[in-house]
């Protein structure tokens, strides 16, 4: 992987874009979307949910095929079945969010002023089970992705819309986590834009770089290379075992700060999860 990465990635494009740090977030989220619309002048805007098979023709091809019969199908009637099976209290998840959990992925990430924490839906289904008094679920694959799976699936067609506040706590985690986005780390000293920014349609082996306007819409996803549904902090784990560093915990402050930057960069395009990818 080392020799493939260092091969075909051009690091020489990495000053070619760039968010000053010193930019309000709607300036960033403007200069992010231009990017990409000039990078892939044939992508419609509201196409990029569907990451790399919204700018390689015979990928979509092969995806299509694929979504005749979805491979997450049994992860969203899984999910229905727990958010519907009532806890040892009688109470079910219905309980702990607006509108019973129906149609509300959308607004998740978001900035809780009462804790001064950004909460993802993962977050939230713990927090409810923990409030109803049970265990809390692992954060990466299994119940929780089937439960999040379902959850978004409610929201499919709905417009991602992550606030950011005017509260210096959440500005502060919107900074963190554009700096986790373009930081370099690991030993291949790299970073999640050098592959979904400077590098995004270019080729990995035979696998073509997604681009990182979207990328959040279609999680958890399931993977072909998993053998099964995951949720998004996992596969920053993932990415950061690639480039040989460290991964941070799920659900820790480093992933939820990138998460929420990552999804506020995807503001105004529809919600398309569970999807398919390689």
């Amino acid at each position: 992987m080392k020799k493939l990465l260092t091969a075909t990635l051009v690091l020489g494009l990495c000053g070619a874009f760039s968010l000053p740090a010193n930019a309000t977030p709607e300036d960033d989220l403007k200069k992010f979307r231009t990017w990409h619309e000039k990078r892939f002048p044939n992508t419609p805007f509201h196409d990029f949910i569907n990451g790399v098979y919204s700018v390689d023709p015979a990928s979509r091809a092969q995806w299509e095929e694929i979504e005749e019969f979805p491979p997450y199908e049994l992860n969203i009637e899984k999910g229905k079945e727990l958010f519907n099976k009532p806890f040892a209290n009688g109470k079910t998840y219905a309980s702990c969010f607006e509108n019973n959990g129906e149609a509300i992925a959308h607004r998740y990430p978001f900035f809780d002023a009462k804790s001064g924490k950004v909460i993802t839906l993962e977050a939230a289904i713990n927090a409810c089970r923990e409030a109803n008094g049970e265990k809390p679920l692992g954060w990466q694959k299994g119940a929780i992705a089937d439960i999040s799976a379902y959850m978004h699936y409610t929201s499919r067609g709905k417009i991602i819309n992550v606030e950011i506040p005017d509260d210096p706590r959440a500005q502060a985690i919107y900074e963190e986590g554009k700096q986790q986005f373009y930081a370099k780390r690991g030993q291949m000293n790299m970073a999640c834009a050098d592959c979904h920014i400077y590098n995004s349609g270019n080729k990995i082996r035979a696998d073509i770089l997604s681009p990182a306007l979207g990328q959040v819409s279609h999680f958890p996803v399931y993977r072909s290379k998993w053998g099964g549904i995951g949720t998004l902090h996992r596969r920053y784990g993932g990415c950061n075992k690639q480039v040989r560093a460290k991964p941070y915990k799920p659900q820790g402050p480093e992933y939820t700060a990138l998460e929420y930057f990552h999804t506020y960069m995807s503001n105004g395009l529809e919600m398309n999860g569970p999807g398919a990818r390689k």
